[in-house]
């Protein structure tokens, strides 16, 4: 950081302005000492702006606020996608059209894709990401209201997919950038709220879709939720603000991108990326296996997934309050543990409604919680940069790759789980449980690639990362 041409370490920017506390590591993974300023200019700096604190305070809750409506408003409609699927299969005209679940697959995906290239811009254009949210929301909202006309697949793939998927990534790299400032030692917990808005809006936001949809149509329920997005997103999305001014800000260079290339970014994100091909599955096939091998009721089966979403809600905030006090691999490896023997020895094995719905809570609750680990490894890859001679890390990017790797993932997913359903390993005559079902191979790959997931645990064990 250069400020008047004079090269200088700054105090952590976490710390108030009268902080003279000795050099401490600020959890963004860059190191800083407790070197001053000149006195003229010192003073001048304590005097021009007053930090709010951070960790807590009005201002620091009603950012986290604003970012658990947008980060639930945002993602719960791609998680939703399920009810608008059904009705375009069954309803003109899009009834017999193909590639009507890349819609979906293709909002999600570009969210998780485009996450690296936005939050490159967002750093480097640092003042105009103020603005990302409310940009991003207009994106949005007119990507449904176009998609209202679409009389094609490839339509709604370029609106409610495509477009979607760029104006939601554009509004949610800000509160990811800006989360940073606004919580130090309660940066886990703080994800893990944000993230647990996705898992109520999966809840809520299924049931007022299909309400829609059947008294209105898909045409009327997308304008329909166009506006209401807008007009409840809008207010959240500018407090959705940055605690420090941009000429106060101390940020590694966002195109420094060796950690892509380390052995311990590459294990996390080998990691990610394999427990993100298994992880989207559950959600998909959920509904049809308990009408198809259990034989209940629609209703019931669609409240499989809304399970999974409300304890995905714990679940996230557990992850956030773990990795505050453990290293990230300890939460990996409770997250791996509890999403393994859920899939493999509940889902496998369910012959009943009840057992089913056990299940569903499990994995909701564990793996509907992996992804709020990554503070945790941000921060681990930074600090490992302080160690080195290849420059300060961005922990934001390491977000925005951990990202991409998750959209791989879903994005193989989609692709791969028609596969797994026509190659069935035991699957009989008479379907008495999960394993006895044509859904024996998905299960199987659900609880091996969860397995798999926790790979990061072993290999710091054993010292090689």
């Amino acid at each position: 950081m250069v400020r008047n041409d004079i090269e200088f370490m700054a105090t952590p920017v976490s710390q108030t302005p009268d902080d003279t506390s000795n050099a401490k590591d600020n959890s963004d993974g860059v190191f800083f000492t407790n070197s001053r300023l000149p006195d003229e200019e010192d003073f001048r700096d304590r005097h021009e702006f007053s930090l709010p604190p951070v960790d807590g305070g009005k201002d620091a809750w009603l950012f986290l606020s604003a970012v658990f409506v947008v980060d639930a408003l945002i993602w719960g409609f791609p998680f939703a996608f399920g009810v608008f699927q059904d009705y375009y299969l069954t309803h003109e005209p899009f009834i017999g059209q193909p590639n009507i679940a890349v819609i979906g697959t293709s909002a999600m995906g570009v969210m998780y894709l485009a996450s690296p290239i936005i939050m490159g811009f967002c750093q480097t254009f640092g003042r105009w990401a103020r603005w990302g949210p409310i940009l991003g929301l207009l994106v949005m909202s007119l990507a449904l209201a176009l998609s209202s006309f679409a009389s094609t697949t490839t339509h709604l793939i370029v609106s409610q997919g495509v477009l979607y998927g760029l104006g939601g990534s554009f509004c949610y790299c800000p509160c990811i950038m800006y989360l940073g400032e606004w919580f130090v030692n309660k940066k886990g917990l703080a994800y893990g709220m944000m993230w647990s808005g996705t898992g109520l809006a999966g809840v809520i936001l299924p049931l007022l879709l299909q309400s829609l949809l059947g008294s209105l149509g898909f045409r009327n329920t997308l304008r329909v939720w166009a506006a209401l997005l807008f007009v409840l997103a809008a207010p959240a999305a500018f407090l959705i603000k940055p605690r420090l001014p941009p000429s106060a800000t101390s940020h590694a260079k966002p195109f420094n991108l060796w950690f892509l290339v380390t052995p311990a970014f590459l294990v996390y994100q080998t990691a990610n990326i394999v427990e993100s091909m298994g992880y989207f599955l559950p959600g998909i096939y959920l509904p049809t296996f308990s009408r198809i091998v259990l034989g209940v009721p629609s209703l019931s089966a669609a409240t499989t997934i809304l399970l999974v979403n409300v304890a995905s809600v714990f679940g996230c905030v557990a992850m956030g309050w773990c990795i505050d006090r453990f290293h990230v691999t300890t939460g990996i490896l409770l997250s791996t543990i509890g999403a393994t023997i859920s899939v493999l020895a509940i889902w496998g094995l369910s012959s009943s409604l009840g057992l089913l719905y056990f299940f569903c809570i499990a994995y909701g609750l564990f793996a509907g919680s992996f992804s709020s680990a990554w503070p945790g490894i941000m921060k681990d890859i930074a600090q490992k940069a302080q160690h080195s001679d290849k420059g300060q890390v961005d922990p934001n990017m390491v977000f925005g790759f951990l990202c991409a790797g998750r959209g791989v993932g879903n994005v193989v997913a989609g692709s791969l789980s028609e596969t797994l359903i026509r190659s069935s390993l035991w699957a009989g005559e008479t379907a008495t449980n999960g394993y006895s079902s044509s859904y024996s191979s998905v299960i199987l790959f659900t609880g091996v690639t969860a397995l798999l997931g926790g790979a990061s645990f072993i290999w710091k064990r054993l010292g090689l990362m």
